[in-house]
């Protein structure tokens, strides 16, 4: 009986990014799927599978003789090949269309008739071999790489996204065809960005995050693991409606083209060495940004200038949510329109408290509860709960239980029951392993994207940003001071 086996194994992506595998195991008839979003390192994953990627260290056995991978991005780049083989969309009346068949595309490889038109029988596409591949639809195109990749009968198939660009009955209909393969004996590896994606046949799951294998398992067992099931859950957000605010109508307004924050020229400075140096920066509405910078860049100074607390906010050009800073307004003026996480608000939260008393505290910005609570607020903060995949018991479990990943989606939750116009996340992803870091960034993105709320992330890293950032301010070093890039990373 063939198998895989990979122990310890590292594998170089780049100069800078490794591929982490350390308990790997794929027999003969298994059939996996491994998820992970963007960037997770899914593709790199697919080719060691395949053979393709030498370890740079631990061991790897491989037993399998005939590995095939398949993927989305092979698809295309084929497509385009015979596109270009006339170079042109239009064929004059003139000019021979080169474009191979699908029947020529299916042989590339291995050259057998009989077995082109077994296969194209199975999938239903032996009406087509006589057609040009460029002219085939996305799902006829996708069986047709299917049926090629099965031609030398391989021992190990890997699809890399097969259901990318497929329409929900041609998911349904390819999910059919690959449960037959498995019957047949095939051993299947899929890759996918979606926990929903999995077909029901796959009997094991292994979750990526960050280029690291973080889980692998029976399948039922690691889609119960309460950290992947809410990473499924965020999948099923989209289009949801957050919760209300506990009071709607005093929730402050602000004109739609009025500024956030605009700093012109701000310098902080201690016993005279600069530690923000002529930063001229402004948050327009829609914004969301990214601060990235250094230890000691002056990122906390500034965000100390927004949220009110820093006393030299009152000798600059500042203006925040459109009014001037010394303008005889409050520090709770300020604070109205702000939720704040960081990791010394997290370390911080001592106090013994449950799940769901930690987010109701954020109607109070308090640590802890030390006043009486309404029903209403009871009900809106077991709303983010559910929103946040903390369903059943998980709400009255005690805060310091949960995973450290986990404890910063609460405290996010706490930050956003009061619908503030800026989000502050300070470096929220810092201490986290691979798959909290992935469950916190996929929830970022999702309540960005439903609320009325713009977020300020502070990193050290560009890397780290979640898919809503939309700007960069980079803290670059500039001698013994600091400059300033800013970057639009989206239009």
């Amino acid at each position: 009986m063939s198998m895989l086996q990979i122990s310890q194994g590292t594998f170089r992506l780049s100069d800078t990014q490794l591929l982490t595998l350390n308990d790997l195991q794929l027999q003969q008839g298994d059939s996996f799927a491994f998820v992970g979003a963007n960037g997770s390192g899914k593709s790199s994953l697919a080719r060691v599978l395949a053979g393709e990627l030498p370890a740079q260290k631990g061991s790897v056995t491989n037993q399998f003789l005939r590995p095939v991978r398949l993927s989305f991005e092979q698809l295309m780049k084929l497509v385009a090949a015979e596109w270009e083989r006339n170079n042109t969309d239009l064929v004059s009346a003139d000019e021979d269309d080169t474009g191979r068949t699908a029947a020529e595309i299916i042989q590339l490889d291995v050259r057998d008739a009989a077995r082109c038109q077994q296969l194209a029988t199975e999938f239903g596409i032996a009406h087509l071999l006589n057609r040009r591949f460029k002219y085939l639809s996305t799902g006829e195109s996708r069986k047709t790489l299917l049926c090629q990749a099965l031609m030398p009968q391989p021992d190990l198939l890997i699809l890399d996204e097969p259901f990318d660009g497929l329409d929900v009955q041609s998911r349904a209909l390819l999910a059919s065809m690959l449960e037959t393969l498995s019957q047949q004996g095939y051993t299947l590896v899929l890759v996918l960005n979606r926990f929903d994606d999995i077909p029901a046949f796959v009997n094991h799951v292994g979750i990526l995050a960050d280029c690291t294998l973080t889980d692998v398992g029976e399948r039922t067992a690691i889609l119960q693991q309460a950290l992947v099931a809410q990473l499924a859950h965020s999948e099923k957000m989209a289009g949801m409606t957050l919760p209300e605010a506990d009071n709607p109508r005093e929730l402050p307004e602000l004109a739609a083209d009025t500024a956030r924050v605009q700093l012109r020229n701000g310098v902080v400075a201690y016993n005279d060495r600069p530690v923000l140096h002529n930063l001229s920066w402004q948050v327009l509405p829609g914004e969301h940004w990214q601060i990235v910078g250094p230890n000691g860049a002056g990122k906390s100074t500034l965000l100390s200038l927004i949220t009110g607390d820093h006393p030299q906010g009152y000798s600059n050009d500042l203006t925040l949510f459109g009014r001037r800073r010394g303008s005889g307004e409050t520090i709770w003026d300020i604070k109205r329109h702000i939720g704040y996480v960081s990791s010394s608000l997290h370390l911080e939260y001592r106090v013994s408290s449950s799940v769901r008393n930690v987010v109701i505290s954020g109607f109070f910005d308090s640590i802890g509860i030390y006043q009486a609570v309404s029903d209403r607020q009871i009900m809106l903060a077991n709303q983010w709960l559910h929103l946040l995949g903390f369903t059943g018991s998980l709400a009255d479990h005690s805060f310091h239980g949960l995973s450290w990943g986990q404890q910063r989606l609460v405290l996010i939750a706490r930050a956003l029951v009061k619908h503030p116009t800026l989000l502050i996340l300070d470096e929220p992803l810092q201490g986290l392993d691979p798959l909290n870091r992935l469950l916190v960034r996929r929830f970022i993105d999702v309540l960005m994207a439903e609320g009325r709320t713009q977020l300020l992330f502070v990193s050290h890293h560009a890397e780290d940003a979640p898919d809503c950032i939309t700007h960069r301010l980079s803290f670059v070093p500039d001698g013994d001071l600091y400059g300033y890039q800013q970057t639009a990373l989206k239009a």
